[in-house]
């Protein structure tokens, strides 16, 4: 069971928030340095000026200002127990620094990919597995090399996403942890160890990736059930590798939309950056098999992308996203409010929140 400091206010708990603040700032000050190179990476493929934060300096100051509140509020929820502090544990930084030649390798071949508009590119591992996946499915997300399809993709991927994220994507993705939490106690309000630790529960978390997202959880709910499914092979095999010293926990290659379990099945059901990158069809059926599988109730919720109007002075920068990288559903997606998709599935939606450039939203069946 993740635990709070010990005297909240005390030196002590004051010293760990602050080491850990100065921490979170250090790691998202190695991202943004990171990033630097992606206009650089730009102008050496496209012989133009980038776009620069100076160019919107409003939209650069609200946006420090939200990823500056959200690591704090990530702190706080440590501080809290609602997940244990093994959250931040950093990587290797051996690993970390001999990814970045890759990166930058990798970035030039999405910039050149991006400019010729070519968005299905596969290398022979990836065409292996192109015939048996949905058509949405079948392209380059991000301009990324092999779409979700590749070991070299699954490698570089939260590295990738860090770096666009000036180091808050772990954050953002914890953000639906501490609802569930809050659901839980609601439902078993006399059962600690089920809202603690999730004992007895079965989670099913749909469109894992590489299991970020599913570690988060397995630390958060040591002794929960945790069913972890996405269509892509060569990420399930990273986050088996990734998970490999934990227990409870099982990854299938499946969909969303199409899910092989039975009805009433599940205790939660959540997803993390999903849906934004479905058409809306999709996404209507993977609510729809969400609810399907939940019992009665249960707890249903996301993380994802802001939508348009969650923080208007953010709606510039939604808009520009699906230029700047191949997201061919995301304009949909942020102008179709996912409240009202999960309410006509029968599902009440309980609370919203944001953070950064993410919303969670938390529903019951």
């Amino acid at each position: 069971m993740a635990i709070g400091f010990a005297i909240e206010g005390s030196l002590t708990s004051q010293l760990i928030r602050a080491g850990l603040k100065a921490a979170a700032m250090s790691r998202s000050a190695v991202f943004t340095g990171e990033g630097l190179m992606l206009p650089i990476v730009d102008f050496v493929v496209n012989r133009r000026r980038p776009r620069l934060p100076s160019d919107d300096p409003q939209l650069f100051i609200e946006a420090r200002k939200a990823l500056h509140a959200l690591l704090d509020e990530d702190i706080a929820r440590i501080a809290r127990g609602v997940y244990p502090i093994e959250v931040v544990r950093p990587e290797s930084p051996i690993k970390h620094i001999k990814r970045i030649p890759i990166l930058v390798r990798e970035g030039l071949k999405a910039a050149v990919r991006k400019k010729s508009r070519k968005s299905q590119v596969f290398g022979d591992e990836a065409q292996d597995l192109l015939s048996d996946l949905p058509e949405y499915y079948r392209r380059n997300f991000h301009f990324q090399a092999d779409g979700y399809l590749s070991d070299l993709s699954a490698e570089i991927y939260e590295h990738q996403v860090e770096v666009l994220f000036a180091g808050a994507a772990d954050a953002m993705r914890r953000l639906i942890i501490e609802p569930i939490k809050k659901h839980i106690q609601s439902q078993y309000p006399d059962n600690p160890s089920m809202h603690g630790d999730g004992e007895g529960l079965h989670f099913l978390e749909l469109g894992a990736g590489t299991g970020r997202s599913t570690l988060f959880m397995r630390l958060a709910f040591p002794k929960a059930k945790i069913t972890a499914i996405d269509l892509s092979g060569p990420y399930l095999k990273r986050a088996q590798k990734s998970l490999r010293s934990f227990q409870r926990h099982d990854f299938f290659e499946a969909s969303a939309e199409q899910l092989p379990f039975s009805a009433s099945q599940y205790d939660v059901v959540y997803s993390v950056f999903l849906f934004h990158e479905l058409p809306l069809d999709v996404r209507k059926s993977v609510i729809k098999e969400a609810s399907r599988v939940l019992k009665p109730g249960g707890f249903f919720g996301f993380v994802d992308s802001l939508q348009r109007g969650d923080i208007p002075g953010f709606d510039r920068a939604l808009e520009r996203f699906p230029i700047d990288f191949h997201e061919p559903f995301y304009r949909n997606y942020i102008d179709t409010p996912m409240s009202s998709l999960i309410e006509e599935q029968g599902l009440e939606v309980s609370e919203v929140g944001t953070g950064f450039f993410s919303k969670w939203m938390a529903a019951k069946k």
